[in-house]
């Protein structure tokens, strides 16, 4: 059996690897990742070795105007940026909203790690086995004070099973074969969030730091990059299902668990959006639940990577529980936002397409056959 991986908005799958401001410049609306080795060679004939180094060691980006040559003559590789204005957002922003985090590569090009693929399936399998009744058992151990630190992992075993018996053992997934480097954009993202002001929920953009930025000021907010597969790109890869590990983990039931929790998700993303007024993030999360509601018995939907949020690593999509909004309170990182009463999560990483916000990243079609 095989799988194939269908890109459906801008994704990023990364290696925990970025682009720092002075391992490219930006040139012609495209980012020129500088070949270092190659340069290095050149100078150390001549005499602008050291002043060349000297830059490096004291500068947060290349200066155009002495290096400018470099970009043109010894790119490794040269990224386009989706859209001619992100090259104005690029030269406003500070030095460190300029690291570009990259995709995933091998020695034959980016692909898809199989773990990411493997994981957003688990994530959902997960999700379909757990029901409300699991969060009140945990909120009512909380109260008592005898929640186990490992109660997620606990459970997570309970429903799964242990490590040398998992249920997931039964699914084989092998990482996609490389994909050509012409299918990559550099992308502008901000991030659209929700505030309690004066009792009252209003949405903003991020700044930089900690401020809001008023949406009608976009312009100001916190601006950043990523490099990203386009809409429309495959991956393709080999799956096994093991008929020796008892399981009824397999392509149909880890696609029907796959659409049910990307519905659930979808339609919080919805109602976010809705809320904030961003129209073309709406016509997009309802293109992708149109897309669900097509999708055959081995075809699914699943969120991939950078960008998916909470809904990535959460077993439990439904943060409106007031159960499951108990124990997220006594979370630091999500404290605050639950006793300001805000809705949960109160951001969204949003992918700008021709300098307007327009969808959420990461979104794949999965089919099987």
């Amino acid at each position: 059996m095989n799988y194939r991986v269908t890109v459906l908005t801008p994704t990023l799958v990364g290696s925990g690897e970025a682009l720092s401001p002075i391992d490219y410049m930006v040139w012609r609306d495209q980012v020129n990742v500088l070949d270092q080795s190659r340069i290095f060679k050149l100078l150390a004939r001549g005499p602008r070795l050291d002043n060349y180094l000297a830059q490096i060691r004291r500068a947060d980006r290349l200066d155009f105007g002495s290096w400018g040559g470099f970009a043109q003559n010894f790119a490794g590789r040269r990224i386009a940026f989706e859209h001619n204005s992100a090259v104005a957002h690029w030269n406003r922003m500070p030095v460190d909203h300029l690291f570009i985090p990259e995709f995933t590569t091998n020695g034959t090009g980016p692909y898809l790690p199989a773990s990411a693929l493997k994981g957003a399936l688990r994530t959902a399998f997960l999700a379909s086995r757990w029901q409300a009744k699991h969060m009140e058992g945990l909120a009512a151990k909380f109260e008592e004070g005898t929640l186990r630190r490992t109660a997620a992992e606990d459970l997570e075993r309970q429903s799964l099973g242990n490590p040398g018996h998992d249920l997931m053992r039964a699914v084989a997934v092998a990482d996609s074969a490389a994909v050509s480097r012409e299918q990559f954009q550099v992308y502008v993202w901000r991030t659209a969030k929700l505030d309690n002001r004066g009792g009252r929920i209003a949405w903003g953009w991020k700044g930089v730091g900690r401020s809001t930025v008023e949406p009608n000021r976009m312009g100001d907010a916190s601006t950043r990059f990523a490099e990203m597969a386009t809409p429309g790109t495959e991956f393709a890869g080999r799956w096994d299902e093991l008929a020796r590990v008892k399981s009824n983990a397999n392509a149909r039931t880890l696609c029907a668990a796959a659409n049910a929790y990307s519905m659930t998700s979808l339609t919080l993303h919805e109602k976010f959006a809705s809320a904030c007024g961003l129209a073309g993030v709406v016509a997009s999360v309802r293109k992708l639940k149109e897309a669900i509601g097509a999708a055959g018995e081995t075809e699914c939907l699943v969120n991939l990577g950078w960008g998916g949020g909470f809904f990535g690593k959460t077993g439990w999509p439904h943060p409106e529980d007031a159960n499951y909004r108990k124990l997220l309170g006594a979370l630091p990182p999500y404290s605050r936002t639950i006793a300001a009463g805000l809705p949960f999560p109160k951001t969204r990483r949003i992918v700008f397409l021709n300098d307007q916000p327009a969808a959420l990243a990461g979104w794949v079609s999965v089919r099987v056959s």
